[in-house]
């Protein structure tokens, strides 16, 4: 019989022992960054389920910012700037309409479908084709206090506060502001 076993020196084997000691720490390392990362992604689905809507985009009023069938997450935030996507609480559903004044502004609406807040002529490069659309509200108009001003981006088609069945949604009644589109993939990124 042959004897298969080598004689190892002390150099050889402290080398051994400090590979596979390194080889054990950065499998370790691995498993800490990877269980940190999993507890990352639980808190922050977590999060998005408590305090963001997330929603399915059905019908045209927003178009082209937000497509029909376009899934969206949002941020409850305590203010809504004017041009901020926002999703409220209208007759037990739930609306997407686009913030372009608060309380204590007065808005005008042209006949050819231009707003005007307080005096300025609003810049809307997110609408395709300006329209009066649905407006049997009386301009100039003054939003009340706790309120806001919205419409949709796809003014001829958008029922929204230039309706009285609409009219100014209280700040109350805001879920938050669509901020990032998930769905479609082609079409991922901010929404603005």
């Amino acid at each position: 019989m042959e004897d298969r076993t080598k004689d190892y020196t002390i150099e050889q084997l402290e080398n051994e022992l400090k590979r596979e000691t390194a080889r054990k720490q950065r499998r370790y390392r691995r498993r800490i960054v990877f269980r940190l990362l999993l507890a990352l992604l639980v808190a922050l689905v977590v999060a998005v389920a408590l305090f963001a809507p997330i929603l399915r985009i059905s019908g045209d009023s927003m178009a082209d910012t937000l497509q029909d069938g376009d899934i969206a997450i949002g941020l409850k935030l305590p203010r809504y700037a004017p041009g901020s996507v926002v999703v409220f609480r209208y007759n037990g559903g739930l609306l997407v309409k686009r913030v372009i004044a608060h309380g204590g502004d007065w808005v005008e609406l042209d006949r050819d479908g231009r707003f005007f807040v307080n005096g300025g002529r609003l810049e809307e490069p997110y609408v395709a084709e300006p329209a009066r659309g649905n407006c049997d509200v009386e301009f100039p108009l003054t939003v009340p206090e706790g309120s806001c001003f919205v419409v949709g981006d796809n003014r001829p088609l958008s029922i929204d506060s230039r309706s009285s069945v609409i009219g100014c949604v209280q700040e109350e009644a805001l879920v938050g502001r669509m901020l990032f589109r998930i769905w479609p993939l082609e079409r991922t990124g901010l929404i603005r």
